[in-house]
Formats: C-alpha cells, sequence, structure tokens
C-alpha cells in the first residue's frame, strides 16, 4: 500500500511554515485482512490508495501530534510518548479501525528517530511527530461498516513556532453559533473534527484578522479549531472541564499539572462567554495544544467588539507557564513527572 520508491519521492516545500518539511524517512506499517504485517522504515514518498479506499469516501482516519527534542545531553527524548499512544489507541478503538497496539506504534516511532537522528533540529526548534492510520479497504458500500484493511504511518517534521509571530499575542473570534465537532467524536483526534470546523477558522482569518476561532455553542465556552482554552488571573487557572465535546489535550494535561506544580489554584468548571468578558478586564487567557504549546490570547472578537485581554500582550503568568513547560519539554530542568523518554 505504501508506494516507497525512491525516485517517487516528493522533496519537501522549503517555506519554512510550520508542518511543511519533513525528515527523509517515515516509518509504516499495513493490516491486510485484520491481519498486522511487520513494520519498517521507508523513505518519505507518496502513497497508493484505491479510489474506493474507505478513508477517502467514509473519514476513518485518525492521528496524533506529539513532538520529540534534543536535550541537552544530546540525547533525543518524546513528551509524554506514552500518553500519546494511549489517545491514538482510543481514537482507533471510536472509528473501529484496526490498530497494532501502542507498543508497536511507539517501536515504530523509535526506530525512525535512531535512523534520522542526524536529521533532528537543535533547540529552539523540535520535530513534530505525526503518527497517521487510515481505512483502506476498497468498498465503497461500506458506509455502515469497519474497514478490515489498514495503513499506519509516522512523519516527523522540523518545527518552530505554529502562529507566525513566535510569542505575540493571538487575536481569537468568538463563536456562539456554530459547534467545533460533534459531540460523540470531540474526544477522537480525527480529521473530520478539523474539517468540521475549518470554515468558521478561514472566514474568521480572512475576513475579521483573527489568528484562531473559540467555539462556545450558546455561550458555552469549550475550545479552539485545533487548542484548549485557558483564563488565567492572579494565582487562579481556569479551564472547561473534560467532556465529549472536545479534545483532552495532552498539553492541556501538562499545563493543568505544571500549574499545580507551582502553586496555582487550578479549577475545571464550565463557564461561558460572559465569564470571559468579565475575566479579562484584568485576567490573562491563553491557548494550549502539542503544535501552539502555550500561545498568549490579546484580544477577542466577541459580539460585534474587540476586546482587550489585560493589556494586549502575553501575561506575565502565562509567560511563567510556558516558560516552565517549555523547560520540562527541552530538558532543560529535571524531568520530576517523567515525561520525557
Amino acid at each position: 500500500m505504501a508506494d516507497s520508491s525512491p525516485n517517487k519521492a516528493q522533496a519537501p516545500r522549503q517555506t519554512g511554515a510550520f508542518g511543511t518539511e519533513f525528515i527523509s524517512k517515515m516509518a509504516v506499517a499495513e493490516c491486510i485482512d485484520g491481519v498486522w504485517q511487520p513494520a519498517r522504515v521507508v523513505p518519505v514518498a507518496p502513497i497508493s490508495l484505491h479510489p474506493a479506499a474507505h478513508v477517502l469516501h467514509y473519514a476513518s482516519t485518525c492521528f496524533e501530534g506529539m513532538k520529540a527534542y534534543r536535550t541537552p545531553d544530546g540525547h533525543t527524548r518524546v513528551f509524554r510518548l506514552d500518553r500519546h499512544m494511549a489517545r491514538f489507541g482510543r481514537s482507533a478503538k471510536q472509528l473501529y479501525l484496526p490498530f497494532p497496539g501502542e507498543q508497536v506504534v511507539e517501536s515504530m516511532v523509535r526506530e525512525m528517530l535512531a535512523e534520522c537522528d542526524a536529521e533532528m533540529p537543535e533547540p529552539p526548534k523540535a520535530l513534530y511527530l505525526r503518527p497517521t492510520l487510515i481505512g483502506t479497504e476498497a468498498n465503497i458500500g461500506a458506509a455502515g461498516a469497519p474497514s478490515r484493511d489498514a495503513l499506519l504511518y509516522v512523519l516527523g517534521s522540523p518545527v518552530g513556532d505554529y502562529f507566525t509571530g513566535g510569542a505575540k499575542a493571538l487575536t481569537i473570534k468568538v463563536e456562539e453559533e456554530a459547534m467545533r465537532c460533534a459531540p460523540g467524536t470531540g474526544q477522537t483526534k480525527t480529521g473530520g473534527n478539523y474539517a468540521a470546523a475549518l470554515r468558521q477558522v478561514i472566514e474568521a482569518r480572512e475576513n475579521e484578522g483573527a489568528d484562531q476561532v473559540l467555539f462556545c455553542p450558546g455561550g458555552d465556552v469549550q475550545e479552539t479549531g485545533a487548542s484548549n482554552f485557558f483564563l488565567l488571573k492572579d494565582n487562579c487557572l481556569l479551564t472547561k472541564p473534560l467532556a465529549p465535546s472536545f479534545l483532552d489535550g495532552v498539553t492541556r494535561d501538562s499545563v493543568i499539572t505544571v500549574a499545580k506544580d507551582l502553586g496555582y489554584e487550578v479549577r475545571e468548571e464550565d463557564f461561558t462567554v460572559d465569564d470571559i468578558q468579565d475575566w479579562i478586564k484584568d485576567g490573562e487567557a491563553f491557548l494550549s495544544g502539542t503544535a501552539a504549546v502555550l500561545s498568549g490570547v490579546g484580544y477577542l472578537l466577541c459580539r460585534g467588539e474587540r476586546l482587550v485581554v489585560g493589556d494586549g500582550s502575553m501575561g506575565p503568568h502565562t509567560q511563567k507557564l510556558r516558560q516552565a513547560l517549555t523547560d520540562l519539554q527541552f530538558g532543560r530542568v529535571e524531568d520530576r513527572f517523567g515525561w520525557l523518554s
């Protein structure tokens, strides 16, 4: 299923934009009639799919996003690999996709990293890892049936900041009508969820200059198109509790753990757009995610107004949390939580 012929490999676009450049090899494994074949590491190249492949018609796909870092000891460490593997397995189960097991995927990641060690970027860059699982059975009559065949592959992309402008505070559009995704798939990292949010995000960017959209159907604050959302004031951190309507971000969990370790009071509670408007008068807001890491919010486009968050820049508490998290990720401080492996 994977066409790894070197002469067909496509050179990565040299734009420098997040996710557009790739290391030279990828790890791949195929499931045929429910049986997984041995994994291998091959040159990055186009993959061959039958036009009736399940994924192309019924969106049977899920993925993970995590990062590997070059630490001061010269080793490559993956941040919270076990947590990402567990979520990958849950996503596959939700979509009834064949899954080879967390240990198999972890081994694929590590083998690819070992073979491409010379391509590992140095700090402050990291290697973004994208394990992807797709249904490949050729059957356009299988709308109500799972794919028995699948392809699993792992890509590596050297990356810097996700948002242009680096640590510059973001402008976020508040959307109170549309939902980001169907509630039952909110905790599944599947492409359909991102497709469902794409129109709102693009229109907010093109028409209003927003960097992202915060989905708050009926005024209930949930998440943005690709990140979890936090409010921060004085010694208190506020975020929505986990629910089927949005993703249980690994970075979200990391932020909460680090905040508690630093002495912040963490409140996981439902809150509304009205609550946000009151909070940001003298508080802070930020987004968290593997790609975004921890990005401050400077402005909210809300109910026809442009509202400033604090003084419009990344707040001091947000900066403190971001520094504490990135110090852990890059191995600049003791790995007291056992997150690097």
